[in-house]
């Protein structure tokens, strides 16, 4: 063998032994029991009576990551990279949270980038990193992966429906766990709630090569005209998402049709919750000190209950 191919082979040699070692590194780490998931604030919502500042997180998405044993961070926008990085090294997971606000020009759209690329870094380099998106967060990442709007409009904005769950959701990371008569209510029941005017057509997704090759289906639903894809989680990173609210079903009250609080549907937001949880548990990212971490808890924030009427009974806001 010549001298430079013998080279090439010693740095592959290299290479996968210094992989493994991480991957065994990892492995062999001791579970974060501690954990605290940034929550990505969004500009208010228009003619919301009770808002002050300029930003919001719906109370429920707080609630159903506590739940399942998490602190929480709020993160704000309009903050500048150096600060979102400070933010990401001292958290152990990013949730997305639904909404409405524009995907790809509001400032939840640029904090979400900045967070999404720290994300693949990190996990690139063996640092494992977490996030979950729920509905307008789904769609934020099918934006942030395909690196264009793919969504079409579906007739979803207020109903309860059961997921077509794919061959594909037995094995995933994140049903595996679920005992089986939870998944076969999740099959047969409308147990999740669907809010949502735009979704991930199965056909746009499976058009796109980058979506196919980032993340492995799990569930679909149909308006009646469109099938769309409702559960995703991404092949080689630690990225999952829902089109359907688990964390209002415990959570929100508003008396509209898509609201069910049925005990199975409640075991599935906890389950779902659950799962994330035990994900960035195997982060062990923290705050330099104790007393910049207190700082940062949303526990120095108050919710303001808005009304059992509305669509979010509590919120926090944000200067």
């Amino acid at each position: 063998m010549c001298r430079s191919a013998a080279a090439v082979v010693a740095v592959l040699t290299a290479l996968l032994c210094a992989m493994q070692q991480c991957a065994a590194a990892r492995r062999n780490q001791p579970l974060n029991y501690r954990p605290i998931i940034g929550v990505l604030a969004q500009e208010n919502i228009p003619d919301d009576q009770y808002a002050h500042g300029f930003s919001y997180i719906a109370a429920s998405y707080v609630k159903f990551l506590e739940g399942a044993g998490a602190r929480v961070v709020p993160v704000r926008i309009n903050r500048t990279e150096e600060e979102y990085a400070h933010i990401f090294n001292a958290i152990n997971g990013l949730l997305l949270p639904g909404g409405d606000v524009n995907i790809q020009t509001s400032q939840y759209s640029r904090a979400a980038k900045i967070f999404y690329d720290l994300a693949l870094k990190a996990n690139d380099a063996g640092d494992y990193f977490p996030i979950w998106g729920t509905c307008q967060g789904f769609q934020q990442l099918s934006v942030l992966t395909a690196n264009k709007n793919l969504l079409t409009i579906t007739d979803t904005k207020a109903v309860a429906l059961p997921l077509t769950l794919t061959p594909a959701a037995q094995s995933s990371r994140l049903f595996r766990s679920f005992p089986k008569d939870l998944l076969q209510s999740l099959a047969v029941e409308n147990i999740t709630g669907n809010f949502h005017k735009w979704s991930l057509s199965l056909q746009n997704y499976s058009r796109n090569a980058k979506l196919k090759r980032f993340y492995k289906v799990l569930s679909t639903n149909n308006d009646g005209k469109k099938e769309f894809i409702s559960t995703m989680e991404a092949q080689r990173y630690p990225f999952y998402a829902v089109q359907w609210h688990p964390e209002k079903t415990p959570f929100e009250w508003v008396d509209k049709p898509g609201m069910t609080h049925s005990p199975t549907a409640i075991r599935v937001s906890f389950y779902t919750s659950s799962f994330f949880i035990s994900e960035a548990m195997k982060n062990q990212h923290h705050f330099p000190s104790l007393v910049e971490e207190e700082r940062a808890l949303i526990y120095n924030f108050s919710p303001v209950f808005r009304g059992m009427n509305s669509i979010f009974i509590q919120n926090y806001y944000f200067d």
